[in-house]
């Protein structure tokens, strides 16, 4: 009785550690394959019926279907110096922004490389077709919309209006995005505005559709604004095709986009890769988008190139 009780007893044993060791290869396996977290990638873009709420809207897409490890999602904010501090400070893995916006000194600025120069913005004056602005220098006295605080749009029109001498009070400055700045001419809640971006905008574009509007040539400042300012700016013509008003010339400056500089380098070389090789599906989300190249997207001046970037460019060799 006692050796019957004694092989029970060990039969128990071996089943109970048994059943211990199974639970444990089960729990590492599933450990083992549980799936990770997605990689985040949150893109800074800006009005939503301007170029990089569309242009990031499509990037986002691209990156959700090919990289299956990232969530990518457009923020949308003011624009080009909210997207530099957004993405600068960890609020954002991705953003576009102007070339005038970043600080020629990178001592104390955000944390951001570029991933690539994607386009020229253009500095549009918007006002009514029969209104009295047909030169910059009739808004002195005048309503005027300088772009929403926090915009790369502010800080050309400002530097413009200062070049021009009319700083300080001589214009009476509204801050307005680009949404609200349409609703404001049109109501005649303010007499022009100005808009910076990629050709076209779609709120001018909805807006020349629906009334008749003029865009004002600003091509004599862009050599004051590149003497004061520094020799980022250029001129750029509008045709009239793009909107449907008489041609004009205006100042226009380089489009970055711009990465948090921690994101790991392959993260990153995978990005270039697909902002590079989608070129035509970008440019069918918005035309701006297709004049990217990867021998100009080098080119980002006073920010240097992403790690992960520089090596996808020097393996192409563009």
């Amino acid at each position: 009785m006692h050796r019957v009780s004694r092989t029970s007893s060990r039969r128990a044993s071996l089943a109970t550690l048994s059943t211990v060791l199974l639970i444990a290869n089960l729990a590492i396996a599933s450990c083992r394959d549980a799936p990770t977290e997605p990689t985040s990638i949150r893109i800074a873009t800006g009005s939503p019926t301007a170029v990089y709420y569309a242009f990031g809207q499509s990037l986002a897409a691209i990156l959700n279907r090919e990289l299956p490890d990232v969530r990518a999602s457009v923020v949308i904010t003011a624009a080009s110096a909210e997207n530099v501090q957004l993405v600068g400070s960890g609020g954002a893995e991705l953003g576009f922004t102007q070339a005038d916006v970043l600080p020629t000194s990178t001592a104390g600025s955000p944390t951001v490389d570029a991933v690539a120069r994607v386009y020229d913005d253009q500095l549009h004056l918007v006002t009514t077709s029969g209104g009295p602005v047909r030169t910059v220098a009739d808004l002195r006295g005048r309503r005027v919309s300088v772009g929403a605080a926090g915009s790369g749009t502010e800080i050309t029109a400002t530097r413009l209006l200062e070049v021009a001498r009319l700083g300080g009070d001589e214009v009476r400055r509204e801050r307005l995005g680009l949404d609200d700045s349409v609703a404001a001419l049109r109501s005649g809640r303010i007499d022009a505005f100005f808009f910076s971006g990629g050709l076209p905008v779609r709120g001018i574009e909805e807006l020349a559709d629906a009334s008749a509007i003029r865009i004002v040539d600003l091509s004599e400042w862009t050599e004051p604004l590149r003497s004061r300012y520094g020799q980022v700016y250029v001129s750029r013509d509008i045709p009239r095709s793009v909107y449907g008003v008489d041609a004009v010339t205006t100042v226009a400056d380089p489009n970055y986009l711009i990465v948090r500089a921690d994101l790991p380098e392959p993260l990153v070389r995978e990005v270039t890769r697909l902002l590079m090789d989608r070129r035509a599906e970008l440019a069918a989300a918005h035309p701006a988008a297709g004049r990217m190249s990867p021998r100009s997207a080098i080119v980002t001046a006073p920010l240097s190139l992403h790690p992960g970037a520089a090596s996808w460019y020097r393996a192409t060799k563009p």
